[in-house]
């Protein structure tokens, strides 16, 4: 077979990104060469790739800057609402691509590097990427800032700039080791400090009521130092920004200590402060009491509501003097929108500082506040739901704690006139939950704090009204809302699969990048044999290349010509990896036991971090490993079956096995996977689906048709139903005879033959008390699986059915989501205008 084309030989062939001018190549190279010379310093001839890397970063980054100061001064000239998107968590991956693909410049980027002999496709890979997220929320955040911009909104995000982002995922030995990301050691080419706007932000101290009003005292202070990040929108000249926030010591941090002559231990206590904003907590939906993670979340809030005040109060561009002082206005010039309930603490603060600083009466600061809040909610379970100890604020958010205290009270008051003699009732809603540890429910203080809670699929937002939030729903249903998740198709599809975009382009023309609903015109090219045919084409191309990169990167081979089976994402209890494991385990037997037999073969390939305190995680981790190790030797088994662990998944990995996928894993419980967004980058770029009936995949079968996805397993009346009769593993274990195989083998050492013992805890976990029901759906999965076989080996019927979901994937595109977000909750409508470029007078 053919060597794949890389995507440099590919772009020059493909009509998506347009001709490359002459004037714009010949503009490149001269900038990328003075950027080089400044980066090369006296003494050193020699450029490194990363010089290179640099050099190409910093010309790319100068067409960004004009165009970001004009989209500012815009912005200010026209004083319209402005969004501010608070999440502790942004994904962005790498930048350089990204913004070559949104600028329109990446054809002109591609010649002039090849011109001066280098690999555009080797810079882009010493790029770090940014992982100052976890997975699905903090990838969330960074495909609505691009949707954001793109739509021209006057969108904020506001979050920490962690030093260390998420682990670095090592497997040595099959168990996952974490290595911290070092992410910053060479220093962010797209991110622009800014000390002039340093605000101070307070911790500990005492409240002092007096007759001229609150006062907070005593604190110790901590500052928060801006770091801006351009966010270009796509071909529009709109640049957004994302503000991080790092922690800085004062100057007088400690040095009190001077006075006993402990200087150097004063300085060096510098860090205690610093600390806020040096590691991302590697939780993905479970909630971790720490200190040091409610001092993150205040710190990010505190800092953003006092900018946020500033630029209201200001509104001229450049201007320090407020020019309004009454709040009156607040909520029609500010949306704060609050992904999930990290943020909260911004319902306390912004009425502390209406209260307490700007004097605004107390009722109105609270319809106020209401009017400017939303909350996001991300997840039903009940670990994930962030409850902290009374005993924790009082000592670092005195004031907060007051404040909450008294919002609970009206908010009880209210209730209790409504449903009078309801204790039940009360007890239920409260914000502060009575116990042996008083705990503040921070989910109740954003729905009674917020005019817009909204869930993330319909079937999400179904349970959190019927059942998480049922008592708030019933007290104020027009709050409660659905705004289904999506994915931007500028990363996810154009920069990712260039191919397939260009395929689809040459049919349907380019409206799809930012209109993603005109894919449904390519139903009418599902019968026509030249459009599979490429479509086909373009996937085998993606796996040989995606299968080059598994031989370089990890010294693993597989069988190019197998069905990619893949299920990325991160490992969790419910996301049901285990399931995914039977099945191979199931499979591996039936070859074994049959091996002159023909089988369809399949590459499985799993990737995904545990969090490393997330014990079971790490043993789900091992245990795909170790089938790996017997699977992949297996004489018999031969290239029928591969199973492999894909370490290290990141965005820039994503964005590699996501187009060469076949089948997407989507294999959740019913009613726990909030929406997924895998699911839909999956569908977008030709994989066919496997999964339950959970999350967006709901939605996912309503647009292609059920029939077009392998729809398996139980719904979520049926978990809800087998919850109330009781789930009993060891029944299903008792009848299906391929499960008590599987199982025996794993519980036996067959896997682990050094350490025969080793997923005892496993098993036992499956048997005794798996609330996420593996076994209950086992006999469905292995069945659809076997579907998933017949049609694969139709090739011609399978990619039809593949053209049929990314024909139907466009509700799925971010910007889709934003305008809903826009227009139902922030109260804007997205723009279709384009600001000038830099290089043109403004109006």
């Amino acid at each position: 077979m053919a060597a794949p084309l890389s995507d440099g030989e590919r772009r020059k062939q493909i009509s998506v990104r347009g001709i490359a001018g002459l004037g714009d190549v010949a503009e490149v190279r001269k900038s990328f060469n003075r950027h080089l010379h400044f980066t090369l310093v006296k003494d050193r001839n020699v450029a490194t790739p990363r010089d290179y890397f640099f050099a190409l970063a910093h010309t790319v980054r100068d067409h960004l800057v004009g165009r970001w100061i004009r989209t500012q001064q815009h912005y200010y000239e026209r004083d319209p609402k402005r969004i501010y998107y608070l999440s502790l968590e942004f994904y962005m991956g790498r930048t350089l691509q990204n913004t070559m693909v949104n600028l329109g410049l990446q054809n002109a980027c591609d010649e002039a590097i090849y011109q001066l002999g280098l690999d555009l496709e080797e810079l882009e890979e010493i790029e770090e990427d940014a992982g100052l997220g976890n997975g699905g929320l903090g990838r969330l955040a960074a495909c609505f800032l691009d949707s954001m911009a793109t739509l021209g909104l006057a969108a904020y995000g506001y979050g920490i700039r962690y030093e260390f982002g998420i682990f670095n995922q090592k497997i040595v030995d099959g168990w996952q080791v974490e290595e911290a990301d070092d992410w910053l050691r060479y220093g962010n080419p797209w991110e622009k400090a800014r000390p002039e706007y340093m605000l101070p932000v307070h911790f500990y101290g005492r409240v002092d009521h007096t007759p001229e009003g609150v006062k907070w005292i005593d604190t110790q202070v901590v500052l928060a130092m801006p770091y801006d990040t351009p966010v270009p929108g796509y071909k529009n000249n709109t640049v957004n920004t994302m503000r991080l926030w790092s922690a800085k010591a004062p100057n007088d941090f400690n040095l009190q200590e001077f006075n006993v002559g402990d200087y150097i231990e004063a300085v060096l206590d510098r860090n205690l402060a610093e600390n806020i904003s040096r590691v991302l907590y590697p939780n993905d939906n479970f909630f971790e009491g720490k200190e040091l993670r409610l001092k993150q979340e205040y710190f990010v809030v505190a800092a953003t509501l006092q900018d946020i005040i500033r630029r209201f109060k200001s509104s001229k561009f450049g201007c320090r003097d407020p020019v309004r002082t009454c709040f009156e206005t607040f909520p029609d010039k500010v949306a704060i929108q609050l992904n999930d309930t990290h943020p909260a603490l911004s319902i306390p603060e912004l009425m502390r500082i209406l209260v307490d600083v700007e004097k605004v009466d107390w009722d109105k600061a609270w319809e106020i506040t209401k009017r400017t809040c939303a909350y996001t909610n991300h997840t039903v379970l009940p670990e994930a739901l962030e409850r902290w100890p009374v005993s924790m604020f009082e000592k670092l958010l005195p004031r907060h704690l007051e404040i909450i205290y008294a919002l609970n009270q009206m908010h009880l008051d209210r209730v209790a006139a409504l449903y009078p003699g309801d204790i039940d009732r009360l007890r239920r809603m409260s914000v502060i939950e009575e116990g042996d540890c008083k705990r503040i429910n921070m989910a109740h203080l954003c729905v009674i704090g917020s005019h817009a809670v909204n869930g993330v699929a319909r079937i999400h937002s179904d349970i959190v009204k019927n059942s998480v939030f049922k008592d708030f729903y019933e007290l104020e249903p027009e709050k409660f809302q659905n705004k289904t998740n999506g994915i931007t198709p500028r990363r996810w599809l154009l920069l990712c699969n260039p191919g397939l975009a260009d395929v689809i382009a040459e049919k349907i023309g380019e409206g799809f990048i930012t209109d993603l609903s005109q894919l449904k015109k390519l139903l009418d090219f599902i019968n026509n044999e030249t459009f599979i045919r490429d479509v086909a084409k373009v996937k085998q191309e993606n796996k040989l290349k995606f299968a080059a990169y598994l031989e370089e990167q990890y010294k693993v081979k597989i069988n190019p010509s197998s069905m990619f089976d893949v299920q990325v994402k991160r490992i969790h209890e419910y996301k049901r990896q285990l399931l995914n494991c039977l099945h191979a385990v199931t499979l591996y037997n039936r070859i074994r036991s049959n091996p002159s037999k023909s089988f369809v073969p399949r590459t499985i390939m799993i990737g995904g971090k545990a969090a490393p305190g997330y014990h079971m995680a790490k043993m789900i981790i091992k245990l795909i490993t170790s089938i790996g190790e017997v699977v992949n030797n297996d004489p018999y088994v031969g290239d029928r079956l591969k199973v492999i662990f894909l370490e290290n998944y990141r965005v820039s990995l994503a964005e590699k096995v996501i187009p060469a996928a076949d089948l997407s894993q989507q294999i959740s419980t019913a009613g726990t996977e909030a929406s997924g967004t895998g699911n839909m980058k999956f569908m977008v770029n030709g994989a066919l689906t496997i999964g339950t009936m959970d999350g967006a995949n709901v939605e996912m079968a309503e647009e292609a048709g059920e029939e077009n996805l392998f729809i398996f397993g139980m719904r979520v009346e049926d978990v809800e139903a087998l919850d109330r009769q009781g789930y009993n593993a060891q029944e299903y274990y008792e009848r299906l005879p391929e499960l008590r195989q599987a199982i025996d083998q794993i519980n036996s050492g067959f896997f682990s033959p050094r350490d025969p013992g080793c997923f005892r805890d496993i098993v036992n976990m499956l048997m005794y008390h798996d609330r996420f029901k593996v076994f209950a759906d086992y006999e469905a999965y292995i069945k659809c699986q076997g579907q998933v076989d017949q049609l694969f080996m139709d090739p011609r019927a399978w990619t039809k059915k593949v053209i049929r979901n990314i024909a139907c994937s466009g509700k799925f595109s971010s910007d889709r989501t934003i305008m809903e977000y826009a227009r139902e909750i922030w109260g804007v409508e997205p723009s279709a205008t384009k600001i000038p470029p830099p290089n043109l007078p403004r109006d």
